[in-house]
């Protein structure tokens, strides 16, 4: 039992540091992929899909995520934050996050679980297909 014990200590480490939706570096920051959206729209606040389609509809959005994204922080008061399929981060470098409002990005930065801010370091657009 005891030669097991060095793979057993493997597998819950390895466990341990699987993270759904992102990748997690030796120094603590993790890689998030997802849309730099706002969070008037990413958590529901005017939108029951989680999507900017609500508010483009309306008409006082714009006609793009972009232009939602940035009205929505602007005029209503919201955030900018990482929207991923399952999860809405906080971000603390509100400026970087709105030059690629609407944008699919790669965040990397270390998660605050306390409060759920993501402390960037970088944002870094995805290519479209």
């Amino acid at each position: 039992m005891r030669n097991c014990r060095p793979f057993l200590v493997a597998a819950v480490l390895m466990t341990f540091f699987v993270v759904a939706g992102s990748t997690i570096r030796a120094d603590g920051e993790k890689t998030f992929t997802g849309e730099i959206a706002d969070s008037q729209c990413a958590l529901g606040v005017h939108s029951l899909d989680r999507s900017h389609k609500t508010m483009i509809k309306m008409g006082n959005a714009g006609k793009t995520s972009a232009d939602c994204t940035r009205y929505c922080v602007k005029e209503r008061g919201g955030k900018y934050v990482l929207q991923t399929k399952t999860d809405v981060y906080k971000l603390d470098k509100q400026e970087l996050a709105e030059k690629n409002a609407g944008l699919k990005v790669k965040v990397t930065g270390t998660l605050d679980p306390k409060t759920n801010v993501i402390l960037i370091g970088t944002i870094e657009a995805i290519p479209e297909k």
